[in-house]
């Protein structure tokens, strides 16, 4: 496989919105955040591996690793669809969530690629979209829509067909649909005791939180609602918290569409796409502790980089992946 050394840039000035205001200033003076260019367009989600190597995965198929500082990249597979969420399994495969082929296991040395899951309940999976792996072997992953595809998203959005799913596959194999109705069901992420499982509802700007264990276990609630903006791939830091990518700011004329009735909203969806609403340029992440309060609220200048749809904390360095950008970026808590 080839591998390509690319360029590192700083750009874009950053600050914490929770800051008092003489701290967020003196940040904007310091803080930056630093581009990696990808060779491939829509680096969408971030995965830190063992080692450090930091893995990505583009629109073309690619599935990509980078040294941990980022300078060198390599492809290492192709999915043959279209790869959004990645995650580790036990046995050193990379799991991918592809949009176009399902739920895939990647083996980093030889390329080679297994569909784990394309089907549920006879039907294929619509739009295979981000996941957690559980320490017991367990994968908790979101089935977006039942009606549109990935490359059909923003119809999801508008329309808002509430027919996301959260799912389960087991070490056997079968599939279990954890919770349905979902609105865009998004990002996935377990908490640090692995008591629930947290789900990004993107078109309702929530995450959803499945209880596993506990007096709870069986019944779900909130961890955040009414967020600033629309979530997407959520992951649990090192730090044990749970950080949510904000991929764009609540958008009024989406609100306004999604409130409408059902024939405006498919209207809206099959407007030229100069017409459609478009998401705002942002470069957002949030993180909430299990109690569901903000512990950092950071954001940059997005114009260099901008909507950001993967977000990875490890030991203090926070990635970023977007679902537009031909490249992915880091700051420092």
């Amino acid at each position: 496989m080839p591998t390509y050394d690319q360029p590192v840039t700083q750009v874009g000035v950053g600050y914490d919105l929770l800051a008092p205001l003489p701290a967020r200033l003196g940040r904007m003076a310091t803080e930056r955040l630093t581009v990696v260019r990808i060779p491939g367009n829509g680096a969408e989600d971030v995965l830190i591996g063992p080692k450090g190597h930091v893995w990505t995965a583009t629109e073309d198929g690619s599935v990509f690793r980078l040294t941990p500082d980022g300078h060198l990249v390599e492809r290492v597979a192709t999915t043959g669809g279209r790869p959004l969420g990645l995650e580790l399994l036990g046995d050193g495969r990379i799991l991918v969530c592809d949009g176009d082929r399902g739920l895939l296991a990647v083996d980093p040395g030889s390329g080679s690629v297994e569909v784990l899951t394309s089907h549920v309940d006879g039907q294929p999976l619509r739009f295979c979209n981000n996941a957690a792996v559980h320490t017991d072997g367990r994968i908790f992953f979101t089935d977006t829509s039942s009606v549109y595809s990935v490359h059909q998203w923003k119809n999801d959005l508008v329309e808002a067909t509430r027919s996301g799913r959260l799912l389960v596959r087991h070490t056997d194999g079968t599939v279990d649909v954890v919770l349905s109705g979902l609105e865009f069901a998004n990002g996935v992420a377990l908490s640090a005791d692995e008591s629930y499982v947290a789900v990004a509802e993107t078109g309702a700007r929530t995450v959803v939180r499945q209880w596993l264990t506990g007096r709870h276990a069986g019944s779900h609630d909130y961890l955040a609602e009414d967020l600033p903006g629309y979530p997407d791939n959520m992951s649990r830091g090192s730090d044990g918290l749970i950080w949510v990518a904000i991929a764009s700011p609540r958008d009024p004329v989406v609100e306004r569409l999604k409130a409408g009735p059902m024939p405006l909203r498919r209207g809206a969806s099959k407007l030229p796409l100069w017409a459609q609403p478009k998401p705002k340029r942002t470069a957002r992440v949030m993180a909430f502790d299990d109690d569901g309060e903000v512990v950092h609220d950071r954001t940059f200048d997005a114009t260099h980089f901008h909507m950001a749809t993967g977000v990875r904390e490890h030991h203090g360095r926070v990635w970023l992946g977007s679902l537009q950008e031909p490249a992915i970026a880091w700051f420092d808590v």
